[in-house]
């Protein structure tokens, strides 16, 4: 199985772009994955927040294929401890799941057209993060997921 983080912008701030590497450096041992981040829409500015979700969004959907699993990051999504997200992760894998995209958007949400496109959405807090800071938090959670499933000691040190 391959697992694409799929985020719209650029992480500038580089102790989150340290972390996340150190992150993605360690997930290499378990599974292939990658960070794709794709750059917002040029006209940025002159853009109101449906309407950037909708350029937003047409990028966004440019990345997925029809047998992908794509899952949102969204506040609205299912919430799992990080045991539950290991177990999720492993029924993907038995599922015989060959591409597992999860989507960081914009700072207004997705559009309809990219929630219509996707097979789920996760939570990862009840509170509200940077979508930069959600990258960091998400790459160490799935390395996480990655050492419970192993039996590995990092998820109790």
């Amino acid at each position: 199985m391959k697992i694409t983080l799929l985020t719209v912008g650029r992480t500038d701030n580089n102790y989150l772009n340290e972390g996340i590497r150190i992150y993605i450096d360690r997930l290499s041992h378990y599974i292939k994955f990658e960070m794709i981040e794709i750059q917002p829409p040029k006209s940025l500015k002159k853009l109101n927040s449906d309407q950037l979700k909708d350029a937003e969004g047409k990028l966004l959907l440019k990345y997925f294929e029809d047998a992908d699993k794509v899952i949102l990051l969204d506040e609205h999504g299912a919430s799992y401890s990080s045991e539950e997200f290991s177990v999720w992760i492993q029924k993907q894998m038995n599922a015989g799941t060959r591409h597992l995209i999860f989507v960081v958007g914009g700072a207004f949400g997705f559009s309809t057209e990219v929630y219509a496109a996707a097979n789920g959405k996760l939570s990862l807090s009840d509170m509200t993060f940077s979508h930069q800071m959600i990258r960091l938090f998400f790459t160490e959670q799935l390395y996480r997921a990655f050492t419970i499933l192993r039996n590995e000691p990092y998820h109790n040190s």
